[in-house]
């Protein structure tokens, strides 16, 4: 419960650090409301649209409501997929106006003990550290090649957690153990006549938990003539502190990925999870205060680019025969990578050329899937309810593959897929796996 003397400091900052002339871009017009999958899924509830929202925020800074849990409520249900972005007349910036928002909030009100703990822990013990994210990744690698994951699933003591929570069990990748997590590279040469020096941005999670879809991403990369350097001194990207009302932890993030790039003398940085690129290219708002990191950051936004958009600028597709068995393929968007960075095209182009893959566009391929970071675990009963219409349209397809370009997406997938009971003729995998699997497959 938000106290009286807390919602008036929040009300003094919102009407401090919230970009009014942003506020008042937005025209009311509706063009947001189709794209938005929280008011679709509230039965169009205004208070849960883009537009709905900012004007609770811009009520916030006049004065005329107070920044209550119903507030509070209707922002921390926003997916935060941006969707709303691309379609705006007036290029409203709602992604920054809400990771303010959340800021302001998350700063200013006292959290419980539990609550404040779990973030602690979180934020500041566990994301920012590699480490430690290799630790707790190896304690699930042990989990799962001790035997003890059977003898969970088999004795049914899953039934006691949420359901949601019990199958994304079931569907989390087999991680690597810790020397394999160790043992990175800082440098690989192209295997073909070098035609760009890249660096590989690897991130938390996907050096961890899904280290193999780096290491595919990375021979992609060799294969398409790319000299690679991954800096080893490079951190999280900070998104789950952006989106989480921890902007000052997304800072010191940020300049530490800054600091480690820059110096690299590449054409690119490349990445392959959508989430991660969306939020790198966004540390020049992000550092928009601070003079001298400002200008750094623009110069390191202007290297960001996905290993699809890559592949594509070298015609990885044209010039190496790309083979799979005969299967069905659709493609699910990663919302940061289309709304944010643009990027649609290129996955497509990618996967229409494999031999063996026969391409179906899904329907709503742009609308989120639900995972939206850890919203799938804060946020359940929505996100299942989007994932439920995505399968839907995921089956209409007819597709026994689905590609994804992000690794909240591809757990939430995989997710759908369980829950639908298609885990025996449909899979969920990673555009770079496939791609690795299409390339390998003809050799």
């Amino acid at each position: 419960m938000t106290t009286t003397k807390e919602k008036q400091v929040i009300q003094s900052e919102f009407k401090k650090r919230m970009d009014e002339d942003e506020l008042l871009n937005c025209m009311r017009c509706g063009f947001c409301l189709p794209s938005c999958p929280t008011y679709v899924e509230s039965g169009f509830k205004e208070s849960h649209s883009p537009r709905g929202r900012i004007a609770l925020m811009k009520a916030v800074v006049d004065g005329v409501i107070e920044p209550d849990e119903d507030v509070e409520r209707t922002l921390d249900l926003c997916l935060g997929c941006r969707a709303c972005e691309p379609v705006c007349p007036s290029g409203v910036k709602y992604g920054h106006l809400l990771e303010e928002a959340r800021d302001i909030i998350n700063q200013h009100k006292k959290h419980s003990l539990p609550v404040r703990v779990l973030r602690k822990t979180v934020f500041e013990g566990l994301f920012p550290h590699q480490n430690r994210m290799r630790m707790m990744t190896n304690m699930l690698g042990i989990y799962q090649r001790s035997g003890v994951q059977k003898i969970v699933q088999t004795t049914g003591l899953m039934r006691l957690f949420p359901e949601n929570l019990a199958t994304m069990e079931r569907v989390l990748p087999q991680v690597p153990n810790m020397k394999k997590m160790k043992d990175r590279p800082s440098f690989l040469p192209s295997v073909v006549e070098k035609r760009k020096k890249v660096a590989f941005f690897s991130g938390c999670l996907m050096d961890t938990m899904f280290l193999e879809t780096n290491n595919a991403t990375m021979k992609l990369l060799q294969h398409a003539g790319c000299d690679i350097v991954i800096p080893e001194k490079q951190a999280c990207c900070g998104a789950l502190h952006g989106h989480s009302g921890e902007k000052d932890g997304a800072k010191e993030l940020a300049k530490r990925n800054i600091a480690s790039f820059e110096d690299l003398g590449v054409d690119y940085i490349i990445t392959n999870a959508g989430g991660c690129g969306a939020f790198l290219v966004d540390y020049d708002h992000l550092l928009k205060d601070d003079e001298e990191w400002y200008a750094r950051a623009l110069a390191f936004k202007a290297k960001i680019k996905d290993m699809s958009a890559i592949l594509v600028e070298l015609e990885f597709h044209n010039k190496l025969k790309l083979q799979v068995i005969p299967q069905k393929v659709t493609y699910q968007d990663s919302c940061h990578l289309r709304n944010v960075q643009g990027t649609f095209l290129q996955p497509r182009i990618l996967l229409q050329a494999v031999q063996g893959a026969a391409f179906q566009e899904m329907k709503d391929a742009d609308r989120c899937c639900g995972s939206a970071g850890i919203y799938n675990i804060v946020e359940s009963e929505m996100s299942m309810q989007i994932l439920d219409y995505k399968m839907e349209k995921a089956m209409e397809s007819q597709a026994t593959t689905i590609v994804t370009a992000n690794p909240g997406c591809l757990l939430q997938m995989k997710l759908g897929i369980e829950r639908e009971g298609l885990s025996t003729f449909v899979r969920a995998v990673h555009l770079a796996d496939f791609l690795l699997e299409a390339l390998e497959g003809q050799e």
